[in-house]
């Protein structure tokens, strides 16, 4: 097992493109870690860096208490598992997972017990005689996953493995990698884990910590429950959670009752509490910022703790999801979606696009975000 250290790594490209900026960070010893970001955010790219498939204009990349930066991929403890599988197609299962044995000169016996053990781990002993042809996405994912688990690496490297399988067997391949992650780890075998997925549930689902990328420059680190509960910013917000957290355009504003917040028409009394941890208010020369609240902080009903301001709004339309149903509507201009439960969706039997309804907002989980950096404004101490 190995921890991974990125200090101050870059990319820039011949062409002068800076795909990496100054990148620091650090996979602790059998992690398991998570790169996500939208297209084009060079979470691949630091991959590959990683990997040794791209190299590393600027910085340190270290492996243990190695500097990779020069060494080339077969010697920095590394095994891959790529989006396409990457399986010889005129070998057998048997033969794909030990062809990378055969080329390091692995005793015959030693070989032999790597091969079967990956396959106990992976519950795919019944395939070992089969050619590719013959294998289910999913196996065949299984099968490269093997391919990277009897190389006893230092780190394992996963670049959207599951990307090429229905969302059926994408969810049961989560847990299943997930599980082997954790299995292996409580053998003390070799688990530090870097895997790179645009998609946010396969990040939420399966990293003990996410590394949120955008334009090759991080944006946080941190715990799945943390970046829901408190996103460094305005792109975090958005891009974590299901459906994405209402931004909207709005003024903050002192009374002598307190801090209010102007959306969409509507003036929201801001919670003490919230008022409390809003850092650097004199910079916001017009009270210009960004509102944010998850659509399961928006409602049909009133919260019981009595934390809930109604507002007034219009139906645009629903979307039903079996056990809970996406409302979106307009607070005044501003469109805005609500997460309810379907028992609730009744209440709007009967109502067409464009028809009032009161919606209630639960202000003790809003966010406000500078208008013009995205930086949360509420970081300052709890009251």
């Amino acid at each position: 097992m190995a921890r991974l250290t990125l200090n101050k790594v870059e990319k820039t490209y011949p062409n002068g493109f800076k795909a990496v900026h100054g990148v620091d960070l650090e996979v602790k010893d059998g992690e398991f870690m998570v790169f996500v970001g939208p297209s084009g955010c060079a979470k691949s790219t630091l991959l590959r860096m990683i990997a040794g498939l791209e190299s590393i204009t600027g910085g340190e990349l270290r492996i243990g208490d190695r500097t990779v930066n020069a060494l080339p991929p077969k010697e920095r403890g590394i095994a891959m598992v790529f989006q396409n599988y990457a399986l010889y197609p005129h070998m057998k299962v048997y033969e794909n997972l030990a062809f990378g044995l055969k080329l390091a000169g692995t005793p015959k016996a030693e070989l032999d017990q790597r091969v079967r053990h990956a396959a106990r781990l992976l519950e795919m002993e019944h395939l070992l005689e089969r050619y590719p042809k013959q294998l289910s996405g999913g196996q065949a994912q299984r099968v490269a996953v093997g391919r990277a688990i009897v190389k006893k690496p230092d780190v394992f490297l996963f670049d959207e493995p599951l990307s090429n399988l229905d969302a059926k067997l994408r969810a049961a391949m989560r847990v299943r990698l997930t599980e082997l992650h954790r299995t292996l780890r409580d053998g003390r075998q070799p688990a530090t884990t870097v895997y790179v997925t645009h998609d946010q549930v396969e990040a939420m689902t399966m990293g003990e910590r996410i590394c949120v990328l955008k334009e090759g420059v991080i944006q946080q680190v941190d715990t799945p429950t943390a970046l829901y509960d408190r996103p460094a910013n305005s792109f975090v917000a958005g891009f974590i959670g299901s459906p994405e957290m209402n931004l909207l355009e709005a003024r903050l504003q002192a009374t002598d009752a307190g801090l209010t917040v102007e959306v969409g028409g509507a003036r929201l009394p801001l919670p003490a509490e919230k008022a409390s941890r809003i850092a650097a208010l004199p910079a916001l020369a017009d009270g210009g910022v960004i509102f944010g609240l998850r659509p399961e902080h928006i409602g049909l009903q009133p919260r019981p703790q009595g934390d809930s301001v109604p507002v007034a709004a219009r139906l645009r339309f629903t979307e039903h999801m079996g056990s809970e149903v996406y409302l979106h509507a307009e607070l005044g201009p501003l469109p805005m979606t609500a997460r309810i439960p379907a028992e609730q969706a009744a209440a709007l039997e009967g109502l067409a696009r464009g028809d009032a309804l009161t919606l209630h907002l639960q202000l003790s989980a809003c966010h406000l975000f500078d208008r013009a950096g995205g930086a949360n404004l509420m970081t300052g101490p709890r009251a």
